[in-house]
C-alpha cells in the first residue's frame, strides 16, 4: 500500500486528543514502520474551541460524527465517542458500509453488538480493530488472536478494571471502607462521577465478553455473564483474606467447563502466591491458560490517555501495513453460538463472613444449613467474644456446586442469630 493514510477521529476527549498527539509526535517512527505517512485529516467533536494540546486547525471539522463515514478525505474512521448505541454505532455501521476500516475503543458497543458488526465487516472485507477496548495499552487482543493462534485456550482471567483494583488495593493498605476510598478515587480522576459501570462490574464484563469471544471462537454473549461488583467488600473482609493467605481482587473469568463456557465477573479471593495477587493500584492484568504454550501473563496500565492511545495507534499502524485478521479470530460462519454455562453449575470453594449474635447454637445451625445442601466446611474462624454487639464468624468451604451454596446462604440469612446479610466471596485456585 502507498500514499498517505488519512485518519478521521470521532471524539476528542482524553483518548481522542491522545491519539492525535501520538500520531503527531511519533509521525517519523510510524512512517518508517509502515512505509507511509499517517495523518489526521478530519475530526468530529462537540466543542471546537477546546484546547486539546494539539493543532487540529488544518483538519476538516464535522459537527455530526457520522459524516466521517462519507468524507472523501478519510481512509480510516477512528471511533472514540463511546456508548453502546446511538451515534457511535451508526458511525461504525456507516463506515463499514462505505468500505472504510474502523478502529474503536468502544467496549460496550462491541460487547453488545460485536458479533453483528464483525459479520458486517467481514462481508464488506474491511478491518474492524479494537485493541484499545480491552485492558488499555496491554496488547491482549493481538496476543490471543495472533500470537496464540496455534493454541487452544482453556481459560482466561484477569483484573480488567483499574478503578476497582485501585479501590481494593487502597482499602487493604489503609483499612478504610469502600465509600471513603471511592470518594478519593473520584477526586483523583480514577473513578467517574457516576462510578456504577466500574464498581458494579459492568465495565469488566464488557471486556470479558470480548476476551471470551476471541479466546474460545464464539459469538459474544454479554447477557450470559454473571456480574457482581465490589460495593459489598469491606475492610474487614480484606483483612480476613490476608489472614487466610489470600488477597481480594475483582476478576473477570472465562473458561471451559463440563457444562460449557463459563463467564463471570465478581470479587475473588486469590492465593498470595499467585502473580495476579500482586497486581496493584490502577494496573490491569490478563492471564491466559492455553495448550501447548502453557500460562501467559500480560500486565500494564489498562486505561488513560497514553496506554489507550498507544493501542489505538497500533491498530491504525496495522491497517497502514495492510494487515488484518478476522475480527473475532475466526470467520463469522465458524463462530460457535454464545451460550454460557449457568452460574448455578459453577464448582468452587467459598469464603463466607457472618455477623452473628454471641449465643449458643449459632455454629451448629450454620453447619446444619451447609450439611443439608451438601456443602463441606473447611475452616471456621471466630473472633473473641464481644458482649456489646455481633461478632464475625468466617467460614471457608471445600469445593462445591454454586446452586447448593446459594441455598445454604439463603437459609443462613434467615437465622435469627445472623444480624447482617452473609458476605460471600468465591475462592479461586489460580
Amino acid at each position: 500500500m502507498s500514499g498517505d493514510l488519512r485518519i478521521g477521529i470521532a471524539g476528542l476527549g482524553t483518548v481522542g486528543g491522545g491519539v492525535a498527539k501520538l500520531l503527531r509526535d511519533q509521525a517519523d517512527l510510524l512512517a518508517a514502520r509502515c512505509g507511509r505517512t499517517i495523518r489526521v485529516t478530519a475530526v468530529a467533536a462537540r466543542d471546537k474551541a477546546k484546547d486539546r494540546g494539539v493543532d487540529l486547525s488544518a483538519c476538516r471539522w464535522h459537527d455530526d460524527a457520522r459524516a466521517l463515514a462519507g468524507d472523501p478525505d478519510v481512509d480510516v474512521v477512528v471511533e472514540l465517542i463511546g456508548g453502546s448505541d446511538g451515534v457511535a454505532r451508526e458511525l461504525i455501521e456507516a463506515a463499514i458500509a462505505a468500505g472504510k476500516p474502523v478502529v474503536t475503543a468502544n467496549k460496550a458497543l462491541l460487547a453488545l453488538h460485536g458479533t453483528v458488526l464483525a459479520k458486517a465487516a467481514e462481508t464488506a472485507g474491511v478491518p474492524l480493530a479494537y485493541e484499545a477496548a480491552v485492558a488499555g495499552g496491554i496488547p491482549v487482543i493481538k496476543a490471543l488472536r495472533e500470537g496464540l493462534a496455534a493454541n487452544r485456550v482453556k481459560r482466561v482471567h484477569g483484573i480488567l478494571n483499574g478503578t476497582c483494583n485501585y479501590i481494593l488495593t487502597t482499602m487493604r493498605e489503609t483499612g478504610r471502607e469502600f465509600a471513603d476510598v471511592l470518594a478519593d478515587a473520584q477526586k483523583l480522576g480514577y473513578a467517574e462521577a457516576d462510578p456504577s459501570f466500574d464498581v458494579d462490574g459492568i465495565d469488566a464484563a464488557h471486556k470479558l465478553a470480548i476476551l471470551s469471544s476471541v479466546a474460545f471462537g464464539r459469538e459474544l454473549d454479554f447477557a450470559g455473564i454473571h456480574v457482581e461488583g465490589i460495593r459489598h467488600v469491606s475492610a474487614l473482609d480484606l483483612a480476613f483474606a490476608e489472614q487466610l493467605g489470600y488477597r481480594i481482587k475483582l476478576l473477570g473469568i472465562a473458561g471451559v467447563t463440563d457444562h460449557g463456557i463459563e463467564q463471570r465477573v465478581h470479587p475473588c479471593m486469590v492465593p498470595l502466591a499467585a502473580p495476579i495477587a500482586h497486581v496493584e493500584g490502577v494496573f490491569n492484568a490478563v492471564f491466559v491458560e492455553a495448550e501447548p504454550v502453557g500460562n501467559v501473563l500480560l500486565t500494564g496500565r489498562g486505561a488513560g490517555e497514553g496506554p489507550t492511545a498507544s493501542a489505538v495507534v497500533a491498530d491504525i499502524l496495522d491497517i497502514a501495513r495492510g494487515h488484518h485478521a478476522p475480527v473475532l479470530g475466526l470467520p463469522p460462519s465458524r463462530l460457535a453460538p454464545g451460550e454460557t454455562a449457568p452460574m448455578g453449575r459453577h464448582y468452587g470453594a467459598y469464603y463466607i463472613r457472618l455477623m452473628v449474635k454471641d449465643q449458643p447454637g449459632v455454629i451448629a445451625d450454620v453447619a446444619a444449613a451447609f450439611r443439608d445442601n451438601s456443602v463441606s466446611m473447611e475452616s471456621v474462624l471466630q473472633q473473641a467474644r464481644d458482649p456489646s454487639g455481633p461478632v464475625p464468624v468466617v467460614i471457608t468451604t471445600h469445593e462445591t456446586e454454586e446452586a447448593g451454596m446459594m441455598r445454604a446462604i439463603q437459609r443462613i440469612a434467615a437465622l435469627g442469630s445472623v444480624v447482617e446479610p452473609p458476605r460471600l466471596i468465591r475462592i479461586e485456585a489460580l
